[in-house]
């Protein structure tokens, strides 16, 4: 383990990170060293590594729907939609396509850039996800980025949904390997990257994290992050969620996370992928506008906007707004054509291996051996 000078000589490193290619190799006890630092220490590479990548005062800001609502498959411990659990949540069927339309036409009145869309469910089916394409087309139509949250997907459902045009799949892999059991039973850590792998085949872009305060220990955070970094390229949306305890779920009484210890993990996350955008996400409903504050001065550069994050609270627009303009923040805007054109050059391609992986196996299924 590394003591406080360690830290401090692997912080000193930093000074190439603001210019340096983005890392996957980084070993655990050099992460262990960046959450070790003294907190004023991390703070500042983490705001040097942000201002070299990003405007420091400008925020992604996103709005998330639940657009299929409980009875989930899952078991998930911190789930308030996990058909496993008795939390008081209806069962809902997937909204109507014109109430997604109405809902992104009013997140984008409020000053999002991004649309988000959650279904709970272990995996689309079939039946379901010609609905949710037809969301994104039309969601995609009103000029705001696209996101979806469907659980697992194989390589054709993440074909399908990035030619419809999406822009982000969202698929956290909420811990360690090592603690990943002690939250989910019913699917694995190899499927999450398995559905990640898709996505990035299909040429969409990764919106990865987790959830911190479920009772991991500081070792588990890191190995999180560590994990996301292995991932190449990194993703392009990290949210670092503080668990939000839903009475009638497993974690309802976890003891509550230090709240400079999720300032921490922001703090590296930014460190360890310098040109991701860092969301702060789930849990800050719970947050003073202090902690708000130092997590944006610790790297974070985007939140989820609006009344409702899925089925938990999330602070009010209004409150927002008044944050925004007490700390001197602003939206970020969105560069609508060439995000767009990024991201039809990836699906083209993505589509010419699909099409080039299909002649090829049709060509083996038709060979011969002349010898046989």
């Amino acid at each position: 383990m590394f003591d406080t000078r360690d830290a401090i000589s692997t912080a000193d490193s930093l000074t190439l990170a603001a210019t340096a290619q983005p890392r996957h190799d980084w070993a655990l006890d050099e992460i262990e060293a960046l959450f070790a630092l003294p907190f004023n220490d991390l703070l500042f590479h983490a705001q040097r590594v942000h201002r070299a990548h990003f405007d420091p005062n400008a925020v992604q800001v996103s709005t998330l729907l639940s657009i299929k609502t409980g009875a989930c498959p899952e078991d998930c411990k911190y789930c308030p939609q996990s058909g496993h659990y008795n939390t008081g949540l209806s069962r809902e069927k997937l909204l109507e396509i014109e109430k997604v339309v109405e809902q992104a036409e009013a997140a984008k009145a409020a000053g999002a850039s991004r649309f988000c869309m959650g279904a709970a469910w272990k995996s689309p089916r079939e039946k379901d996800l010609e609905a949710v394409l037809e969301m994104v087309r039309r969601v995609k139509a009103l000029g705001l980025e696209t996101c979806m949250t469907l659980g697992m997907v194989d390589g054709d459902q993440a074909g399908r949904l990035a030619e419809a045009g999406l822009d982000y799949y969202n698929h956290n892999l909420d811990t360690s390997p090592d603690y990943y059991g002690e939250i989910i039973t019913t699917r694995t850590y190899a499927d999450r990257l398995e559905t990640l792998g898709h996505v990035r085949d299909a040429g969409m872009k990764v919106c990865s994290g987790g959830i911190l305060g479920m009772g991991e220990a500081p070792r588990d955070r890191a190995a999180l992050l560590q994990q996301l970094v292995r991932l190449e390229p990194h993703p392009e949306s990290v949210p670092i969620n503080m668990l939000v305890k839903v009475p009638g779920t497993p974690l309802e009484h976890v003891e509550d996370l230090d709240p400079i210890a999720f300032i921490r993990a922001i703090a590296v996350a930014r460190i360890l992928m310098p040109a991701s955008h860092v969301r702060l996400s789930a849990g800050r409903e719970q947050m003073d506008d202090a902690t708000q504050a130092l997590a944006f001065l610790a790297g974070a550069n985007s939140i989820f906007y609006g009344e409702r994050l899925l089925t938990t609270a999330n602070p009010q627009v209004e409150r927002d707004r008044a944050l925004f303009a007490r700390l001197g923040l602003h939206p970020e805007s969105r560069q609508t054509c060439a995000d767009d054109a990024r991201m039809q050059a990836g699906v083209e391609a993505a589509l010419a291996r699909q099409t080039a992986a299909g002649a090829a196996a049709r060509a083996s299924e038709l060979a011969y051996d002349a010898g046989a």
